[in-house]
């Protein structure tokens, strides 16, 4: 599956900084590698609706430690998944009359026409599901074979073949030990959020899914000794994350909505299959966004798609200063006030920074750098920009310097780090 396409970065005098992000298992800031290939997995979206800004908010949000790695003169190695094949998207599919392909087809095209426009920088390998469906198939025999896997009968006349394939997550000792979370807290999400903790036949209720044997009416593959069918949801991650990057990964991350049980499942499928005791490093999830009271969500309809503001003629760097006003982590709800916000300040930054001469821009380079670095803190890089903007503005004729050091600079400077072009 193809990426979209990658905007220029301008390069910077100097070099970034260490990065440190937060761990959202122990809360505590670690450091991410200094030098040397930076690998990232971030759990791409299930292409079933139009992006809405709680997605863009996760994507621009590691976006954002992208930039400062290779600021840091890392090579980046990051991957980001589609999961081209999923309940939602048949369901999705059935309701509206269109076939699933199709569907899944158009929504990751217009996903990646909003994130070009966002200049969010694209993965290295962008991943679909489908086609991964393979290494799911020997992923899942692997499984088996140790003992870390058994299988559920299907009741007459649900499915065919040899039955649905389970994770044992008691072969796991360390089973979701990086979330931080109580066994109730588990329960709790794990029925939210696609798990199936009632069903008959499975060994513990936290228990994922592996491998669903054929049904009637749903899209299956062939599936070797398992059985025709089609991969569970957390089995996907782990066998991309493991063929495209390698282990240990140095950041997992995605919104705080996946904490549990996707990570947590796919890491333990990882230190199943590898017998490493911690195949990710850090473990980083952005924040929820809200529209109208409630968590921006599919299912409620309270969306406000990328797609829609820039059609409507806003300009995409105000959308991405929309975000950026807000850390990665926070939880937050979207107003059109703040837009109007953004679209004011990126019209002054333009003033400022297409100017001939202004302030020395060095001093402001250092500050964007290490807010970044420290949990990549835009909402701080954005108070420094702001401060020399109104220094720009305040001509009292001192201590004006020439464009490349400073608009210049200063222009770059948001550019490569923040991704917004003025």
């Amino acid at each position: 599956m193809h990426s979209w396409s990658a905007s220029a970065i301008p390069q910077l005098p100097g070099r970034g900084q260490q990065v440190r992000l937060t761990d959202s298992g122990t809360g505590e800031l670690s450091a991410t590698s200094l030098e040397g290939p930076a690998t990232l997995y971030v759990c791409g979206i299930t292409p079933y609706d139009s992006t809405h800004l709680g997605h863009a908010n996760t994507y621009l949000g590691f976006d954002l430690l992208v930039r400062a790695w290779l600021d840091a003169g890392r090579e980046v190695r990051y991957v980001q998944n589609v999961t081209d094949v999923d309940d939602p998207l048949l369901e999705r599919a059935a309701l509206i009359g269109v076939d699933w392909q199709a569907l899944a087809a158009e929504q990751t095209d217009l996903f990646r026409n909003d994130m070009a426009a966002l200049r969010v920088v694209p993965p290295r390998d962008f991943v679909g599901a489908v086609e991964t469906i393979p290494l799911v198939v020997t992923a899942v025999e692997e499984l088996l074979a140790s003992g870390a896997a058994y299988r559920v009968d299907v009741p007459d006349g649900d499915g065919h073949g040899v039955g649905d394939v389970y994770a044992d997550t008691s072969a796991d000792p360390a089973f979701a030990t990086e979330t931080g979370l109580s066994g109730a807290e588990m329960a709790e999400f794990f029925a939210e959020r696609g798990g199936d903790p009632d069903r008959p036949g499975k060994r513990r209720p936290l228990d994922p899914l592996l491998w669903r044997t054929e049904r009637p009416g749903e899209p299956s593959w062939e599936g070797a000794s398992l059985g025709a069918g089609r991969p569970g949801w957390h089995i996907e991650c782990a066998c991309i994350a493991r063929e495209f990057l390698g282990l240990p990964v140095e950041v997992q991350a995605g919104g705080s909505d996946l904490v549990f049980p996707h990570h947590a499942c796919s890491e333990s499928h990882l230190r199943m299959l590898s017998g490493e005791d911690e195949p990710v490093t850090v473990h980083a999830h952005g924040g929820m966004v809200a529209y109208a009271g409630s968590k921006m969500s599919k299912s409620l309809g309270n969306l406000v798609l990328v797609s829609q503001l820039t059609a409507a003629g806003v300009d995409p760097m105000a959308v991405r200063l929309v975000m950026l006003a807000h850390h990665y982590r926070e939880d937050w709800e979207y107003t059109g006030a703040q837009l109007e916000t953004a679209t004011e300040r990126l019209a002054r930054w333009r003033r400022a920074m297409r100017a001939d001469v202004g302030p020395d821009a060095t001093g402001l380079l250092d500050q964007v750098r290490t807010a970044l670095a420290t949990d990549l803190d835009a909402p701080s890089a954005i108070h420094a920009v702001d401060a020399w903007v109104a220094a720009a503005e305040y001509d009292d004729g001192a201590a004006r310097t020439e464009r490349d050091r400073g608009p210049g600079l200063a222009a770059r400077t948001v550019d490569a780090l923040l991704g917004v072009v003025v």
